[in-house]
């Protein structure tokens, strides 16, 4: 067997006859963060040999191994006052579990074809660090002290060399496993998410943490109500039989009924150090035995009922339990040609053009083709919004990932643009071993006015040589929205059929106070412009006032020129 560390661990491969043909039968899985192709995987672990670290999203780091009481837990709203064995292990800590839960709601409306369950994510935050070991996080949902594995140095454990210069790990030479779900850094940065809607993307935040493993155990065209995907993707995690048949016996144990406790009270798992920063000891060396094997760290004695101890080795009373078993998972054939991806086009998208606030008439669209160059169906394809820009999909996002129909293509949602003007990109990613990337520049432009209109019918008047005592005031807008900073030209004209500026009649004033008939002015907010005084010369009649906008809006306003009626 694999060597235990402590009385909990166990390294994420085994090196047994059995669990090597397990896995072999098991290792179709696609693993997101992968450089190698699922036969290659399953080839080496068939082989008896531990996949590179970054085939798995923790980096094949250790894990718990305590496995689920036999007694049935509680249903849902059953007493959180429950004894500190049993059914006290199907508490979750509250953050942790809205976590999850959180986590299957956003995958249900990004990858609905995925059907995740948070259960899934509850077994395995339970196997890589003890629900955040027991629920220790403050209100955000971050833990309050870092997780971290081991160093992944090669002794002991996969050699991974540092890819994040120590930012998420503190390790400049090699990678650890980070937060409550585990991840290593190289598989942080491609599929870390920001699960809270605080701006930031932090593996030690059990709602980033959690969703972004929701994302990697749906990567690729996984249906997990499937018992074979959801086992490839198990394994995707961390290649080794026996942490999936860890995980499958919480999962199924949660799935029974669960409830929730207060954070930082949940069952740790066995010799969980209070005070450590890391749930990962260092490894004990193995003490050699004749004929070249190792020996196994020893292990206590479980106790018995009533609080006594077992009895030593040598004596003929059986155990009081036995663990749980699994019946292994059914072989899945290798991915033919025709069913791998191979290659992801566009197919037809126009151009990405909108005005603010309005949405694009376009939208975008792919094809995604296989190995031999034909339409590829249930490839999922995940959309993204990059750049400054406020517009977004559906529901405010800015990531959607939506699956190829028969035809293999696949249309991302409408896109509406905010108030935000400029260029931005818009992303199309498929595939998980070797991905590949489209780009679309889109473009936000500002609203132009496309009428201007008074706001008051008021009749203009003014004696000659007077001041009209009424103000001008017109509103600009763009489908009926106010526009601001509109420019508008205002001109005293001759006549509204044959326009020419006036050389007498109604005036403006310049800033010398001398008279002017024309100016240049910009609408406020909502495109509100209320007009400087305008004055009356001494020639009566009835003279026009043109207002226009650069886009061509027009309106005429009529002023009257007239001597007061005789007392």
């Amino acid at each position: 067997m694999a060597a235990q560390f402590g009385r909990r661990l166990r390294r994420g491969a085994t090196t047994t006859a059995v669990a090597a043909a397990a896995v072999a039968a098991l290792s179709a899985s696609q693993a997101p963060a992968a450089p190698q192709s699922d036969t290659a995987a399953g080839d080496q672990a068939a082989a008896g040999a531990t996949p590179s670290g970054d085939s798995a999203a923790t980096g094949n780091s250790p894990y718990h191994t305590d496995l689920p009481p036999l007694n049935t837990p509680n249903k849902p709203g059953a007493s959180v006052n429950l004894p500190v064995t049993g059914s006290a292990e199907a508490g979750i800590p509250a953050s942790v579990l809205a976590a999850y839960k959180r986590a299957e709601q956003e995958l249900a409306a990004t990858d609905a074809a995925c059907r995740l369950p948070w259960q899934l994510l509850a077994a395995i935050g339970k196997v890589e660090s003890g629900q955040a070991r027991g629920g220790k996080v403050d209100a955000n949902g971050t833990t309050l002290s870092p997780i971290l594995g081991p160093a992944l140095n090669g002794q002991g454990f996969a050699l991974i060399k540092d890819t994040d210069g120590g930012a998420y790990d503190g390790d400049s030479t090699h990678d650890r496993a980070v937060g409550p779900m585990q991840f290593i850094p190289s598989t942080w940065a491609t599929w870390g998410q920001d699960g809270n809607g605080d701006g930031r993307k932090d593996p030690n935040n059990i709602h980033d943490a959690a969703l972004a493993a929701g994302r990697y155990l749906c990567a690729g065209t996984r249906d997990l109500s499937v018992a074979a995907d959801l086992d490839r993707a198990v394994l995707s995690y961390n290649h080794s039989t026996e942490y999936l048949r860890t995980v499958r016996s919480w999962f199924d144990y949660y799935k029974r009924g669960t409830h929730e406790v207060p954070d930082g009270t949940g069952v740790l798992p066995a010799d969980t150090g209070g005070g450590t920063t890391s749930p990962f000891p260092t490894p004990t060396p193995t003490t050699g035995t004749p004929g070249g094997g190792t020996s196994p760290s020893p292990t206590p004695s479980p106790s018995k009922p009533g609080g006594g101890t077992s009895p030593s080795p040598g004596t003929s009373t059986p155990p009081t339990t036995k663990p749980p078993t699994t019946k292994p998972p059914t072989p899945t054939p290798a991915p033919t040609p025709s069913e791998t991806f191979g290659s992801l086009e566009d197919a037809g998208t126009g151009t990405l053009t909108a005005t603010a606030g309005e949405a694009f008439g376009e939208r975008v669209t792919v094809r995604a083709k296989n190995k031999l160059g034909k339409p590829l169906a249930r490839t999922s394809v995940t959309f993204a919004v990059v750049g400054a820009t406020d517009a977004r999909f559906a529901d405010g996002k800015s990531t959607v990932t939506l699956r190829t129909g028969a035809d293999g293509t696949v249309t991302a949602p409408v896109l509406t643009a905010g108030e935000k003007t400029g260029v931005f990109k818009v992303t199309a990613v498929a595939g998980t071993t070797k991905p590949r990337a489209l780009s679309w520049t889109a473009n936000v432009t500002a609203r132009v006015a496309d009428t201007i209109a008074l706001t008051g019918d008021k009749a203009l008047t003014a004696a000659p040589g007077a001041e009209f005592t009424d103000r001008v005031e017109v509103r600009t807008t763009y489908k009926g929205t106010g526009v601001a900073d509109t420019a508008v030209t205002a001109t005293m004209i001759t006549d509204a059929g044959t326009p020419a500026e006036n050389d007498k009649g109604p005036y403006f004033e310049d800033a010398a106070g001398d008279p002017v008939r024309t100016l240049n002015l910009t609408t406020g907010a909502d495109g509100v412009l209320e007009l400087p005084e305008i004055y009356a010369d001494d020639t009566e009649g009835t003279y026009t006032l043109r207002l226009t906008t650069a886009s061509g809006a027009t309106v005429t306003v009529e002023l009257k020129v007239e001597a007061a009626p005789a007392a």
